[in-house]
């Protein structure tokens, strides 16, 4: 048997050895428990199998799966971006890629001036809350009434 590792590195993250893979998995930016199961179960890996204890081969399945998950015929209504805007294609994506994609959707809203765009420029609730009682920007800062001082001679 191979000796347990107490960090193991995954798709350029560091996980916990001491923990169970499915759920060290959730720590990698852009991989939810789902995908983290669907990427064990193609792999033939066991999901309580602490990640301390998998082999580095065991190692570079996942992380190939992980990055190229079409490659091994996953379901596309398991990616996180399905027919981009771009290129048209279905991706998954990880890490730095994700924050800039959704940087980049964010611009794209802000400059077509798109009604979802104008909220995330006001800084307003996206996905159609109420307002009235929420998402207030003074909320919790106290305006005390100041006392009127008058000048003696």
């Amino acid at each position: 048997m191979a000796e347990f590792k107490h960090i193991v590195r995954v798709a350029n993250t560091d996980l916990d050895g001491n923990k169970h893979i499915l759920v060290a998995m959730k720590k990698i930016k852009g991989v939810s428990v789902m995908y983290a199961n669907m990427a064990l179960g193609v792999a033939g890996v066991e999901k309580t199998k602490k990640a301390g204890d998998l082999l580095d081969n065991e190692v570079e399945k996942i992380d190939d799966i992980l990055r190229n998950p079409l490659k091994y015929d996953v379901p596309t209504w398991l990616l996180n971006r399905r027919k981009d805007y771009e290129s048209g294609k279905d991706k998954h994506l990880l890490l730095a890629e994700l924050d800039f994609e959704k940087d980049n959707d964010l611009k794209r809203m802000k400059k077509v001036k798109s009604y979802k765009g104008l909220r995330h420029q006001w800084g307003l609730p996206v996905r159609g809350q109420r307002t009235q009682s929420n998402f207030r920007k003074n909320k919790g800062k106290g305006l005390a009434v100041k006392k009127k001082t008058t000048l003696r001679k």
